[in-house]
């Protein structure tokens, strides 16, 4: 198991979402999330469409950006299911719930010469714990928009602020990119330590900050680096003018490697081990890993998954994955299978009461999902 320590709970997360005609989730009717998530399918099946939808509430919330998003994207029509010709309006519904109760918010957006897209709908409402019923009182917000009018209610709503500061954290993390002139192989400024990149870009600039300010998070991190790659040591970490790249040094000689000189699975290995145990203040709200397993050793993969597993008390996470060992690492309420029909995503749970047995039986979940169809229990 890996090192532990104490974990700050966060009780808001998403529970539910509803997505009408983004790209190929054509209709996604009140999906139940739990707060570890794991997305499983096929090549082509939606799951990075899933994540690309909350990709884009960042946008949306974050900086107030969903046009740029849009055009960086591919344009307006690229985001609708089979086109704007097909699908001229995408919706969406999603509920957060905290320790007090509910929160909803929709949003709608239509298809606008020349290709983009065009809030004509925005809403939220509450529903407190305290009563039965659900507050059928949406709180509708003045539209047309080009830009999410939510975060200026924010600052006037408590309940706009929840829904905003939640989901402006939605981050995807993708460490695919290491190529020669990845990112990571760059030196980077050495101030840019806040928090770690999507890309892991500023990964140097972190364990700097780390190994001088907080000395046994780095210790922990390279010995679960360690365990993994017996013949590191530990890093090398030297400023230059303000910027700092990535090194490290080996067990054996005197040599430092640096990141243009280390394999495409060990710095995917460096990023994800040191996301995973980055303190509490400097996780998003909610972690999107998409395809974490890429590159690394069955023994890698195992010993990132229990590290997801305890992120997930404090963080929500959703992992999209086609690997058999990392989804063998999680248990059936975990699951979400995508699957395609004439074009379209499907997205579902798996019943606890139609599955068990075959887990009972020895199966793993990985034969679930690779050796029978799992629509079809037996």
């Amino acid at each position: 198991m890996p090192e532990t320590e104490s974990i700050v709970i966060n009780t808001g997360k998403i529970t539910s979402v509803s997505i009408r005609g983004f790209r190929s989730l054509d209709r996604i009717d009140k999906l139940a999330l739990p707060q570890l998530t794991v997305l499983i399918g096929a090549n082509g099946s939606g799951k990075s469409n899933f994540i690309k939808f909350f990709e884009m509430l960042g946008w949306m919330f974050r900086s107030q950006k969903l046009q740029e998003y849009i055009a960086r994207s591919g344009g307006g029509d690229d985001q609708l299911f089979m086109g704007a010709k097909r699908t001229p309006r995408l919706e969406a519904q999603i509920t957060i719930e905290t320790e007090a109760g509910k929160n909803d918010y929709r949003f709608s957006l239509t298809h606008i010469p020349p290709d983009s897209l065009l809030l004509v709908d925005e809403a939220y409402r509450y529903s407190s714990n305290t009563f039965s019923t659900t507050n059928e009182n949406w709180t509708v917000l003045p539209m047309p928009s080009h830009e999410a009018v939510m975060v200026q209610q924010a600052a006037e709503d408590k309940t706009a602020r929840i829904i905003v500061n939640l989901l402006k954290n939605c981050t995807t993390y993708q460490f695919h990119d290491t190529s020669a002139a990845a990112n990571i192989k760059q030196k980077w400024d050495i101030s840019d330590n806040a928090y770690l990149r999507s890309d892991g870009a500023n990964l140097a600039p972190v364990l700097y900050r780390l190994q001088q300010n907080e000395v046994q998070r780095y210790k922990l991190i390279t010995r679960q680096i360690a365990r993994v790659l017996p013949g590191f040591s530990d890093f090398e970490l030297q400023p230059d003018y303000g910027k700092i790249g990535l090194r490290w040094n080996g067990k054996h000689g005197a040599k430092s490697f640096g990141a243009h000189l280390t394999s495409d699975g060990s710095l995917r290995l460096f990023c994800l081990i040191t996301l995973l145990n980055l303190a509490d203040h400097m996780l998003p709200d909610i972690l999107f890993l998409d395809e974490p397993e890429l590159g690394l050793h069955p023994h890698a993969i195992g010993l990132v998954a229990q590290m997801i597993q305890k992120v997930a008390i404090a963080r929500q996470v959703f992992i999209a994955t086609q690997s058999p060992i990392m989804v063998d690492c999680f248990q059936l309420d975990n699951i979400i299978v995508a699957d395609t029909k004439e074009g379209a995503t499907q997205l579902r749970t798996l019943d606890q009461d139609s599955y068990l047995h075959w887990l009972e039986d020895d199966y793993q979940l990985s034969d679930l999902w690779l050796k029978e169809p799992i629509g079809s229990p037996r």
